[in-house]
């Protein structure tokens, strides 16, 4: 895997996150060999053709892929939090994004909650495609497999996720709301009259204190981007940490999949509009 982090001052972070996506897509067809080769692992185990301990080496092959996937996306925030610092408006509206993937996005980025929404879809597939394995009493080992501790922890994380992601909605809401503020009113008032008058200087000293109020709005904008980025990857390693690394690694085939489709689908959804019309 290449360092992208250490690139990203030198580049742009469009070009680091199409990087980064490339890396993403190599990552998710390790991720499905593993997926295969432990499925034939498991086969081979309970026709008696293999041993524990093999079926014990390949858990921990998984967990280390898993943990390696899971640093990935550590470098990615770790790569966005410092352009978060020269940027948070551009950060807010992705020029990297497409329309579609904009039509979802929360604070500049997935809702963490989602996580959730997805672990349910893919346990729900994989156990309507595993049932009659599952009625026999075989262990299937991906998220069908899924313990009654383990749906407890998810419903605790999942439950402590929309409470913080619910109070970073409302303070972001708030900071929306203050771009009518006195302050903002006043100067949009004061820059208007002055303009109209073409008083020059004066208008000058006020487009100083206008840098300033922004820059105040903005030093805002970031600390909600950096708690709702915080939260995000807190979330996808906490559930990475509830499964087991089988289960994690499905978990994590699927992101992966729908992050990587929906920008696919998403380019082609913008060039079709591009191309009607011109």
């Amino acid at each position: 895997m290449t360092n992208t982090i250490f690139d990203v001052e030198h580049e742009s972070f469009h070009n680091f996150f199409e990087c980064w996506l490339a890396e993403q897509n190599q990552h998710l067809q390790d991720l499905i060999i593993a997926s295969q080769n432990n499925q034939t692992t498991r086969n081979n185990l309970n026709n008696g053709n293999t041993t524990t301990t093999a079926a014990a080496n390949t858990n921990t092959s998984l967990r280390t892929l898993v943990e390696r996937v899971v640093k990935h996306y550590e470098q990615y925030y770790e790569a966005k939090s410092r352009w978060v610092k020269q940027d948070v408006l551009k950060m807010l509206s992705p020029s990297w994004t497409t329309s579609l993937e904009d039509a979802f996005l929360w604070i500049g980025g997935w809702r963490p909650s989602m996580a959730f929404h997805l672990f349910y879809s893919k346990s729900g597939l994989q156990l309507e495609a595993r049932l009659t394995e599952l009625i026999e009493g075989l262990d299937t080992g991906d998220l069908a497999d899924i313990s009654q501790h383990q749906l407890m922890q998810v419903d605790h994380l999942q439950r402590r996720t929309v409470k913080e992601e619910r109070d970073i909605t409302e303070k972001m809401a708030k900071q929306q709301e203050s771009v009518a503020d006195t302050s903002m009113v006043e100067l949009s008032h004061l820059i208007t009259e002055l303009m109209s008058t073409n008083a020059g200087h004066e208008q000058e000293v006020e487009e100083d204190r206008v840098e300033s109020v922004l820059a105040s709005k903005e030093q805002g904008l970031e600390e909600i981007l950096q708690r709702a980025d915080s939260l995000r990857l807190k979330t996808l390693k906490a559930m990475t940490h509830i499964l087991t690394p089988i289960q994690a690694v499905h978990f994590l085939i699927a992101a992966a999949e729908l992050h990587l489709r929906l920008h696919d689908w998403g380019k082609k959804e913008d060039a079709s509009s591009r191309g009607n019309s011109s």
